[in-house]
């Protein structure tokens, strides 16, 4: 198997603003996977604070290279990936780059996509959440009025400003919301009673209220709590999981964060048996990306699939969102065409 990769910046067509950071636009990495003249293609998308870089997912496409050179069967997903993992920790999104790439190799070849060779009816995909990230309430105001089409918006919270975001966008929307305090709430008291406000305002669930770490904490809240809470710096691996029970209602499972499809797809194994709801979410990311992890949308609860709407020179085509619906298509492997409009990056082999 031959592995390519080059580097791909991806322009937001807004600056995105969480409780904790601010970016225009959003480094990422572009993969083929070639085997018998077929081209599997994935994606690495790395926000900075994930920690991954062009210079480390490039140090770690190197010597994944030299692994996969050596393997002829890209059947073995398990094998194959089991051995990409244990490389190097970390390097999650690079992992999951080559995760796609390999799934979408093996749909390609069997001329389907993941989401009926896993038997999973493409009827089932949830609404996906339209992300507004924190501005100032006239141009949180603005962007709430432009994103009508949407049937759920998501609003990053974990300021001073939250309660006049929210009031802003009620001032001309009604959709539903969902709120994410990228764990930027601090107080467990304070948290609670934003929360039984945010209640009143049709929000439908919160996403990490506290730092990652704070479970104690997290576990009072949720007790006391009139809306569910879903982890999402919290739970960033399979590993993660069991120990979320009792302490969130529900996890946020990103392939960035996870390595791929395959972990992924484990995750949602392990959280049902547990009793825990299940979000699909992402980072910006281009429609490779997204359109893998849609492949999984029929099993979850939530999606929050967007990153690839935020973005406005994405070089695939897949996924599409239809009147605020995840919707699949029958393309093979991850379900992703190229653009001939928007310039593609120059690979880089090894």
């Amino acid at each position: 198997m031959l592995l390519r990769w080059s580097p791909y910046t991806l322009e937001l067509r807004q600056p995105f603003t969480t409780a904790t950071q601010s970016r225009t636009a959003t480094p990422a990495m572009l993969v083929e996977l070639e085997h018998e003249g077929l081209i599997g293609h994935g994606e690495a998308s790395m926000p900075p604070y994930l920690g991954e870089s062009e210079a480390s997912a490039t140090a770690f496409f190197t010597a994944a290279a030299r692994l996969l050179a050596g393997r002829s069967d890209p059947f073995l997903l398990e094998d194959v990936l089991r051995e990409i993992d244990s490389l190097a920790p970390g390097n999650t999104a690079a992992k999951a780059a080559i995760d796609i790439a390999l799934h979408d190799w093996v749909g390609r070849r069997l001329g389907a996509p993941w989401h009926r060779l896993w038997g999973l009816d493409p009827a089932r995909t949830p609404v996906t959440s339209f992300t507004l990230g924190i501005d100032t309430p006239e141009v949180v105001r603005e962007k709430a009025r432009a994103a009508s089409e949407y049937r759920l918006l998501k609003v990053k919270l974990g300021r001073d400003s939250d309660r006049a975001l929210i009031s802003a966008i009620r001032s001309v929307s009604s959709t539903p919301l969902i709120v994410d305090a990228n764990q930027g709430w601090t107080d467990r008291e304070d948290a609670l009673r934003q929360i039984e406000w945010l209640a009143t305002q049709d929000v439908r669930l919160v996403e990490q209220p506290f730092a990652r770490d704070r479970l104690e904490d997290t576990a009072w809240l949720r007790e006391r709590s009139p809306l569910p809470l879903f982890a999402d710096e919290s739970c960033q691996r399979l590993s993660d999981v069991p120990r979320l029970a009792g302490v969130f209602d529900g996890i946020n499972v990103k392939l960035m964060k996870c390595t791929g499809l395959r972990e992924g797809r484990a995750m949602i194994t392990v959280a049902r048996a547990l009793g825990l709801k299940v979000m699909l979410g992402c980072m910006t990311e281009t429609s490779c990306a997204i359109s893998a992890a849609a492949q999984l949308s029929p099993l979850v609860d939530w999606a929050d699939l967007d990153g690839a709407l935020l973005i406005r020179n994405d070089p695939f085509e897949g996924t599409r969102i239809v009147d605020g619906k995840v919707t699949l298509t029958d393309l093979p492997g991850i379900g992703i065409v190229r653009r001939s409009d928007v310039c593609q990056p120059s690979a880089v082999s090894r």
